[in-house]
């Protein structure tokens, strides 16, 4: 998906080479709508560089997407956070939701890019007050979730953020619970995508999905 980059009003920070290079929206556009799309594809194939895949992982037959390599990169790390975001930038987000554990290292930067707050969708027994609670399959077994009851205003415009999108059974509960505070989902963001598994299916009552990287 092409990105809405005329609405970029930050710096892309590119790795190249193994150096950090800042270019101006304005400067790199290399004439009009294709140009934007080239650029993208390129920060696509740096991001993609830096993703390991794991044989086996967390059990036989799975194959892991390793970012921590990616996380571990300044400006690699930034890129992932501004082409999550980029779509949301003028749509009046009010909270970003996240679930645990991963969904919070790209759920606080990117609240944060879009000057929004921050809601965490935690494991059993983590909040302290009243929660509202769904229980769901994933990829290889079973868990909850829990979200506090009054973390959410009744009408609030969420963004639903997460690192992976593989059968979609994490991001489907979390929205779930979402819904249930009474919020309005305008989008869900994910870094990863894994398209063989139809993550999105279960989805579409919920919002557009959009991601970075696609496999």
């Amino acid at each position: 998906m092409i990105p809405e980059l005329g609405v970029w009003n930050m710096w892309l920070m590119i790795l190249k080479k193994g150096v950090v290079h800042k270019c101006g929206v304005g400067a790199c556009r290399m004439g009009g709508l294709f140009g934007d799309w080239m650029m993208h594809i390129d920060a696509v194939s740096r991001l993609e560089k830096l993703i390991r895949d794991v044989k086996d992982f967390p059990q036989e037959g799975v194959v892991y997407k390793d970012f921590t390599p990616l996380l571990s990169d300044a400006g690699a790390l930034a890129l992932s956070v501004e082409l999550m975001a980029n779509p949301y930038r003028g749509k009046g987000i009010d909270l970003v939701i996240g679930a645990e554990s991963r969904g919070f290292i790209f759920g606080i930067a990117i609240a944060q890019a879009l000057a929004a707050g921050f809601v965490p969708v935690r494991k059993p027994g983590k909040l302290p007050r009243a929660v509202h609670r769904a229980e769901y399959k994933l990829e290889y077994g079973t868990d909850t979730l829990e979200i506090h009851q009054d973390a959410i205003p009744e009408g609030a415009r969420v963004l639903m953020v997460d690192d992976l999108l593989a059968t979609g059974g994490t991001m489907e509960a979390a929205c779930g619970l979402v819904k249930q505070a009474g919020a309005e989902i305008v989008g869900i963001a994910v870094l990863i995508e894994l398209d063989f598994l139809n993550g999105r299916e279960r989805l579409t009552q919920y919002g557009d999905v959009h991601s970075v990287l696609r496999y």
